[in-house]
């Protein structure tokens, strides 16, 4: 009996091990690639930018800088981490890095989680860089909740961007998917309210059914707009009653797009 449980724990440990390393090289080549150094000089550049909108502010000047620098930060944050993973998987399929691995008797499960556990660490550090000026200029509280749903929000880039390339396999269509459905997923809540309204005169049918399109797409994307708000920080507003339900999208969402993920790169032949 204890054998039988020994060889049954032997592979989890293997695959483990495995998850592990690939995720610890994928760290360490995020360290070498200078990605730290280049989001730390991205968050300098855009600290000295609200610093700027601020001496020329007439009134309210610390809130509006908060609030430039938050939106400016939210927005580099996603474009730089979502822009490193498309490139990073690109180069590995494009140089057959990826045949050289799964040649070796690496599950692919176990090649695709790792990626996605290093990527999300990087996505962390990247979270945790782009807070720290936020922390000085916000309240403590409402800073650390901003934080964390920015970590969130990367966890779904993240994993969005690992989709999009193992299905693409290609940095133009794939980058393009991503920008599609970051922009869409921010400004759904926003098109389902001019959908009800007939502000450009149409008729009955053609209201209801953009109307219908606009609610079948809130449903099939996350509300990325209940993520990361800047009037947590300007306004005080109370963020962990929101922090529940962008933890809940973040794992729903994350989920399918790694099983899908894990679908198409299961079908492709190397």
């Amino acid at each position: 009996m204890s054998n039988t449980a020994a060889s049954t724990q032997v592979p989890f440990r293997l695959n483990a091990r495995r998850i592990g390393a690939i995720a610890r090289y994928t760290v360490l080549e995020a360290w070498r690639n200078r990605l730290v150094v280049l989001v730390v000089v991205a968050v300098a550049l855009l600290t000295l930018l609200s610093l700027f909108a601020r001496e020329l502010a007439v009134t309210e000047s610390g809130r509006l800088q908060t609030a430039i620098l938050a939106a400016t930060l939210r927005v580099a944050s996603v474009f730089l981490i979502g822009l490193y993973i498309l490139n990073g998987l690109t180069r590995e399929f494009n140089d057959k890095v990826l045949e050289l691995i799964l040649s070796l008797d690496l599950p692919r499960p176990s090649y695709l989680i790792g990626k996605f556990c290093g990527f999300a660490i990087v996505a962390l550090a990247v979270a945790v860089i782009a807070a720290i000026p936020i922390a000085v200029l916000a309240p403590a509280e409402s800073a650390f909740a901003w934080g964390c749903s920015l970590a969130l929000e990367l966890l779904i880039i993240t994993a969005l961007s690992v989709f999009c390339i193992t299905t693409f396999t290609q940095l133009l269509p794939a980058a393009a998917f991503v920008t599609a459905f970051y922009l869409l997923a921010r400004s759904i809540s926003a098109i389902q309210l001019m959908s009800g309204a007939n502000l450009l005169g149409v008729d009955e049918f053609g209201q209801k059914t953009s109307r219908l399109l606009a609610d079948a797409l809130a449903i099939a994307l996350p509300r990325l707009d209940m993520f990361t708000q800047t009037a947590w920080l300007v306004d005080s507003v109370t963020a962990y009653p929101a922090i529940l339900s962008v933890l809940l999208q973040t794992t729903v969402y994350v989920v399918l797009l790694l099983v899908a993920a894990m679908f198409d790169l299961y079908r492709k032949n190397f």
